[in-house]
This record gives structure tokens, C-alpha cells and sequence, in this order.
């Protein structure tokens, strides 16, 4: 690949797997709820997270986001290097971009309120922030093959650790990959009960689970490390297909795997890591082929402007109420129609609304960065 040549398929593939979060997920739904028995179809179901065991695609979202992170990391270090940077300033970005993000979530789960006795302190950008950071530090520290075996570890560790050490308050008869079994709540519980999601009980984002997070990032990284290599060594159609295999091999690896520890992106299984990993490399696979290799880029603006202010537009739902504005040109139309038409259109205007946001953002060059 092209010194210095960005991978649009990322910024698209990026958008892509952020649409679901701020409303095409509902759209889905209310679509599929305009035929009898709808509500109860796989794709609808594919639009809500499972209760615990196992995945859908609603689930994906999250580890998709931490990996496409993983795959510009090389390319990032790769520019800061080239323009002289000191290992010391970049040191100093790593950890300035982990611990924003955490921050930044603190902020999303109501730090302005001021309950700070209850204030849950782990979340979604700071698990992204935190399984990133390590898996930077990893990078610049670690040759390729000290970090797969580091890799490795991790997954077969917190597997062994999980299995074999259950939570010592679970109550009889619960096993140690359950909810009131596993080690991870116990973890959360003694150190910040309180400040968990489930108060007392658990957060899917704690503390141990960061270990196999980490990991998924390392994927996106070892990714990016391969896209990187010069198409002059394996053309850029041979990557593709070099990743489609990777995918295939971890599917399966994962599946045979979650016969003994389950796909669980609460825990975030080592499963779960191998199963959504293979998910994602496969996804960025395709994306990277149709975008970077062929230069099929017509379509991807759409995507674009979603996936270049990602983190703008998660925080932005939750500070702006882009409801009321969809509701504002469009429940007066909505309230016309039968009940399941009227709220696929209001969800429609709602993805409309933020969509739209994101696009006045893009031609006015403004982009949330951390």
C-alpha cells in the first residue's frame, strides 16, 4: 500500500457500523414489524442485544468499532515516525487518547449531574479507550510474533481464570461463566459497587473483561499491520483473500471453542473475541476489496460522513434530543397512518435528522478527533 494514502474503506466501513446505533437499527425493526409475525423474526432480533449467552448482530457493533481503532493505529504510528516524532511525545499521545476517552465517558454516563456516590465509571468509550491504549503500548513494544504469543495468552488465560475460579458469592448451583457466578462481577462488586452498571451485580464493561478486549483490538492492529505491507510484496486482491481465510480460521476456532466457554460479549469471552474478530476482519475484508482495491467509491459518502465523526455523533444522542425534531416535521404525518407506519416514519426521520447533522458537520470540516 501507499505511504501516506488513507483507507477510505475504514472511514466507510467505520459509518457503516455506527448507523445501527443512531437509528437504521430501529428502522430495521419497525420495517420488519409491517408483517405479521415481524416483531418476532430473526432480523428484527438481530437488532437487540442477547440477554446473555451468545450474539447477534446488534452485538457486534462495539467490538467492530475497538478493531477498526486496532487497523489505523499502524498507519497513524507509521505517519508519526515518519515525520520525526519522538517516542516520547508518542508515549504521550497514547495515554492522552486513552484517557480522554474515558473521561469523555464519564461525561456520557451523567458526570454533570453531580451523583458522583453512583456515577458508573466504566463505559463503552472507555473500554475503547483503555483496550486501545494497551494494545498501542503493545505495538511499539512488541515484535509481531511476541504479540500474537502475548495474544494468546491473554485469551487461553482469562479462560483458564474464569473457568476455574468462580466468583466466591455466587450462589449455589451457578456456574462460573453465569451472572452471579463469574469472576468479573465478583471483581467489580468488591472494588466499585456502587459505580457499576447493575448495581452490586455487574457491568459488561468491568474491569477483568478489559484483558480479552484488548486482544480485539491487537486484531484490528495486526490487520493494519498486513493492509500496510507494500502491494508490491501481495497485491491488494491477495489481502483481501488472505483475511477472508484469517476470518474463516477464527470462526472457527471460536465456535469449536464456545462448546466449552460460551459467546458472550457481557464477559467478553475469548470466544466472543474470535467469533466478532472474524466478524470484523471479514467485514473490512470485503470493504477494503470493493473501496481500496477496486476503487468502487461512489457509494461511500453516505458512509463517510457518519464514520468521520463517529464519536460526535454517539455523544451527540445523548445530549441532543433529535427525537423532538423528528417529531416536530413529521408526527402530524406519522399520526395519519397506522400505528406501525407512523413510527418507522418517525424513525426514519429521526436517522434523517442525525444524519443530517453529521453531513452539516462534514461540509463545514469539523471533526471530532481524540
Amino acid at each position: 500500500m501507499e505511504p501516506g494514502k488513507r483507507l477510505l474503506s475504514l472511514d466507510a466501513l467505520r459509518g457503516f457500523d455506527m448507523i445501527f446505533i443512531m437509528g437504521f437499527a430501529a428502522i430495521i425493526s419497525y420495517l420488519c414489524r409491517l408483517f405479521p409475525g415481524g416483531e418476532s423474526c430473526w432480523l428484527e432480533s438481530q437488532m437487540h442485544h442477547v440477554a446473555w449467552d451468545g450474539f447477534r448482530h446488534h452485538d457486534t457493533i462495539f467490538p467492530l468499532f475497538l478493531f477498526i481503532a486496532g487497523v489505523s493505529w499502524p498507519f497513524s504510528y507509521a505517519k508519526r515516525m515518519s515525520k520525526g516524532a519522538s517516542r516520547r511525545s508518542i508515549y504521550l499521545k497514547i495515554f492522552q487518547r486513552g484517557i480522554v476517552l474515558f473521561l469523555i465517558g464519564l461525561v456520557y454516563n451523567g458526570f454533570f449531574n453531580l451523583n458522583l456516590s453512583t456515577l458508573r465509571f466504566y463505559s463503552v468509550l472507555g473500554r475503547i479507550g483503555f483496550a486501545w491504549m494497551f494494545a498501542a503500548l503493545l505495538y511499539i513494544n512488541f515484535k509481531p510474533k511476541a504479540r500474537v504469543v502475548i495474544a494468546v495468552c491473554i485469551l487461553v488465560g482469562y479462560w483458564l481464570l474464569l473457568r476455574f475460579i468462580p466468583a466466591p458469592d455466587a450462589p449455589a448451583g451457578a456456574g462460573p461463566f453465569s451472572l452471579e457466578g463469574n469472576l468479573v462481577g465478583y471483581i467489580d462488586r468488591i472494588l466499585i459497587p456502587n459505580h457499576i452498571y447493575q448495581k452490586g451485580l455487574f457491568d459488561p464493561e468491568g474491569l477483568l473483561s478489559l484483558l480479552p478486549a484488548i486482544v480485539t483490538a491487537m486484531l484490528g492492529m495486526f490487520t493494519g499491520e498486513f493492509v500496510k505491507v507494500d502491494d508490491g510484496k501481495i497485491s491488494g486482491g491477495k489481502k483481501s483473500l488472505y483475511m477472508v481465510i484469517a476470518a474463516v480460521v477464527m470462526l472457527g476456532v471460536g465456535l469449536l471453542w464456545s462448546l466449552d466457554f460460551p459467546i458472550n460479549k457481557k464477559l467478553w469471552s475469548s470466544t466472543f473475541v474470535l467469533v466478532v474478530g472474524a466478524y470484523s476482519l471479514g467485514l473490512f475484508a470485503l470493504f477494503y476489496y470493493i473501496i481500496d482495491v477496486k476503487g468502487w467509491k461512489g457509494w461511500t459518502k453516505f458512509f463517510e460522513v457518519v464514520g468521520l465523526n463517529s464519536i460526535t455523533i454517539y455523544m451527540a444522542q445523548r445530549i441532543f434530543n433529535f427525537s423532538s425534531i423528528s417529531d416536530f416535521f413529521l408526527k402530524g404525518l406519522s399520526s395519519l397512518c397506522p400505528e406501525p407506519v407512523g413510527k418507522l416514519i418517525l424513525a426514519i426521520g429521526y436517522f434523517a435528522v442525525s444524519w443530517l447533522f453529521l453531513w452539516f458537520l462534514y461540509k463545514k470540516k469539523v471533526f471530532l478527533k481524540v
